[in-house]
């Protein structure tokens, strides 16, 4: 057993069996002052007031948390990645004024990704991949969703799948892997982009099935890419091979993509830079988790979503931090937290349930992590000796974290 002491907050303690919040609840962080907490088997096995922590036996771990505060790690339920390369010609061509709309219109963006993957061999991008989740975990993210999507030829999306299966393999963070064929059309459909939604439905979902590489399918449901019609055929076709649908949406347009998410029961719709009453009313009662990527809106200069008013409403909110080489190429959930704050004008609070439990459910763990509660995975940080919560998000730079348990 392992037994953490001297713990100043031991903080996001959740019943088991709460597998999210919404509304008033991204309020609540409930808290333990002066705590304990131990761990058997790599579970949470107890906590509570240090009073009643249990002597250590001769083969018990002790790990003096020296003032620190304890929280479950973070949980980023929206990544890309597996990629190759870096994307920093296009980061010039957006100093210089050009939009991401029209990057991808001269054939830039997920394109040109696209390209470079395909000329990456497998070892190398599960090495470039590796490197970057190995970096993540590093800055407190204990659980990765990661998606496919820059192969969009058969080949290339297995080659990035059976990737991402290495990494959850090999990898101590827990890994949910998602295919996203339907990213945007290859360059061998152009113009042809009904051929492709049939070879997205009809050969690469039946293959990535056979090997059993995904949890998810995604598609890119948004202005100039996938319409809401093709995204319903898609996801039906997942649904028929067992994979349960997440959605990008709503990024560039009110794409509709948040209504054919949850017609078909998505677990999460993703992105919402824009979004009106109409997507929230949608979500309403839905068991669909909106899923904010402030990352994204603060590299692209792009609206924030508008969390304060899905809150409001009386819905939940996840926080990811969209890593990838084009428009987010950070995954430093950390920083997401505090662009949480500081541009989407969340409380620490509420910012800190949407990147650790509401996060987990968005990615379909949140029985196993985003919380402190008897029976999940003692994926956790020690902080370095804080005053509040708020100091996280606050001094958004200093280091915070003094001791990884994953």
């Amino acid at each position: 057993m392992r037994i953490i002491k001297n713990i100043h907050k031991l903080i996001g303690i959740v019943p088991a069996g709460v597998q999210r919040k919404v509304g008033p609840q991204m309020d609540e962080v409930a808290t333990v002052k002066d705590a304990y907490l131990t761990i058997e088997d790599g579970l949470i096995k107890d906590f509570g007031k240090s009073a009643d922590c249990p002597e250590a036996g001769p083969s018990d771990e002790v790990i003096d948390a020296a003032g620190g505060m304890v929280m479950p790690m973070f949980c980023d339920s929206h990544t890309h990645v597996c990629y190759s390369g870096s994307r920093e010609r296009e980061f010039i061509d957006k100093i210089n004024g050009l939009s991401y709309e029209e990057i991808a219109a001269r054939g830039g963006g997920i394109l040109n990704s696209a390209d470079l993957l395909h000329k990456t061999s497998e070892e190398d991008l599960y090495l470039q991949t590796m490197t970057r989740v190995e970096e993540m975990i590093g800055k407190g993210t204990g659980a990765i969703e990661i998606k496919s999507g820059y192969g969009l030829t058969t080949e290339d999306e297995l080659k990035m799948l059976r990737v991402i299966k290495r990494v959850k393999d090999t990898s101590p963070a827990i890994i949910k892997a998602t295919f996203l064929g339907a990213h945007a059309v290859g360059r061998a459909y152009s113009g042809r982009q009904e051929e492709y939604v049939d070879l997205v439905r009809e050969v690469m979902i039946p293959a990535v099935a056979s090997e059993e590489l995904a949890d998810y399918v995604d598609v890119f449901c948004d202005e100039g890419f996938f319409t809401p019609e093709q995204t319903g055929r898609i996801l039906e076709a997942g649904e028929r091979f067992g994979l349960v649908p997440k959605i990008h949406a709503n990024e560039l347009a009110c794409s509709g993509g948040v209504q054919v998410g949850v017609t078909h029961g998505a677990l999460s719709v993703d992105h919402l830079e824009r979004t009106t009453v109409a997507e929230i009313e949608a979500l309403k009662g839905t068991k669909t988790m909106p899923t904010m990527l402030p990352g994204s809106s603060f590299f692209l200069g792009m609206p924030y979503g508008k969390a304060k008013d899905f809150i409001k409403a009386g819905l939940g909110v996840a926080l990811a931090s969209d890593y990838n080489p084009g428009s987010s190429p950070s995954g430093d959930m950390r920083f997401v937290m505090a662009l949480g704050c500081v541009k989407m004008r969340l409380t620490p609070e509420q910012a800190f349930n949407a990147c650790t439990l509401n996060s987990a459910y968005a990615m379909g763990v949140s029985g196993e992590a985003g919380s402190i509660t008897k029976g999940k995975r003692a994926n956790l940080l020690i902080t370095k000796p804080l005053s509040s919560l708020a100091m996280i998000p606050y001094s958004y730079q200093t280091p915070f974290i003094e001791r990884i348990i994953i």
